[in-house]
């Protein structure tokens, strides 16, 4: 769902960045209230692990396209909303950058139709849903449910920021129902996955489900003490290397969901009346370590424009080392990102209070 710079227009890109700065500032300053440290290392290394997840694209059967998780949902339940538009915003932002997953200009607009969704949406249901009894199938009906009308509004609001910029002259309703129906698979199957690794981390450390609302109460009580989170930290990086590392040379080389919703849908291509877009390219060529999650290309190979494809691939098991060393090395970036941002958070506020 990663929106290319060439679907915006300057306007609805600025404004994104900025209606997604806002929450993001918004969403530091109520971290920044909250006594619980023991959380950082959580959000890490859940960053880690969604990051190492989108890089795996699955098959649609019957349609030629592709999808891979978003995890909003799964960082909200766990962390609470502004710890989970935190991290989340951080895995956006390593991957347009650093690996040319998503254009420049439209970051804003892949924060908010990833990350304000679930977190703060798409979080409501699930609370709404799930109740105070805690039943395994409330749980997972919550997960499912708020998963798919977190990642179809995010879907309709790809649609609408790209007719809102008017540099296509795509048919409003036929690209919407694509974008509302391909996304629709995607989302029962990370519902499902989102429910099965909640109950998992539930198993295995119970108060560590909503660290982040019950921060207060946990560094009380000990819920979650630093020794007790330890197994959930090991879990989750080593998923996230497993998946980064060895999972993501089995992705699917269909394109994803708003490609193939793209390709079905374009009639006329772009609209020669629109204004011309400025070009972040170079920005982030120079930026990118690791291009379209692979090796940098020969100085005479052209690189592809920033979206969410990779390069072609053959049939497994055609490993591509540079597949697996990106997972990893984005993996590990992600996770120490977002601790150093969230630390931060936690060590300006005592040493602020300290000097007044």
């Amino acid at each position: 769902m990663h929106m290319a710079d060439a679907l915006l227009s300057p306007t609805v890109g600025g404004g994104f960045i900025a209606a997604s700065g806002g929450l993001l500032a918004y969403s530091a300053w109520r971290l920044g209230r909250e006594p619980d440290k023991r959380r950082v290392p959580l959000m890490g290394v859940l960053g880690a692990f969604v990051f190492a997840v989108m890089m795996i694209n699955f098959t649609i059967p019957g349609t030629g396209s592709s999808g891979h998780l978003v995890g909003g949902m799964l960082l909200a339940i766990l962390l609470g909303p502004y710890a989970a538009f935190l991290v989340i915003a951080s895995v956006l932002v390593v991957q347009s950058l650093f690996f040319l997953d998503g254009g420049i200009l439209a970051l804003g607009t892949n924060i908010f139709n990833m990350g304000v969704w679930p977190c703060f949406f798409g979080l409501l249901i699930y609370r709404a849903i799930a109740g105070r009894q805690s039943r395994a199938w409330r749980l997972w009906l919550a997960a499912v449910v708020s998963v798919v009308v977190s990642l179809e509004l995010g879907a309709v609001g790809v649609v609408l920021q790209t007719l809102l910029s008017h540099r296509t002259d795509l048919p409003f309703g036929r690209f919407l129902a694509l974008m509302a129906g391909i996304h629709l698979p995607i989302a029962l199957v990370e519902g499902v996955i989102t429910a099965t690794v909640v109950q998992y981390v539930r198993a295995l450390r119970p108060g560590a489900v909503g660290i982040g609302e019950r921060g207060m109460q946990a560094a009380a009580n000990g819920a979650v003490g630093g020794d007790r989170l330890v197994p959930v930290l090991i879990s989750f990086l080593g998923l996230a290397i497993l998946t980064g590392g060895v999972f993501a040379q089995f992705a699917s080389s269909h394109p994803d969901g708003l490609e193939w919703s793209l390709a079905q849908t374009q009639k006329g291509g772009t609209d020669p009346n629109a204004p011309p877009v400025p070009s972040w390219e170079r920005v982030q060529n120079r930026l990118a370590l690791m291009p379209n999650y692979d090796f940098p290309r020969g100085a005479n190979e052209p690189t592809p424009a920033a979206t969410e494809t990779q390069s072609p691939r053959g049939p497994w098991p055609e490993v591509r080392v540079g597949t697996s060393l990106a997972g990893i090395v984005g993996a590990v970036l992600t996770l120490a990102v977002v601790c150093v941002l969230a630390g931060a958070l936690y060590w300006i506020r005592p040493h602020r209070k300290a000097s007044l």
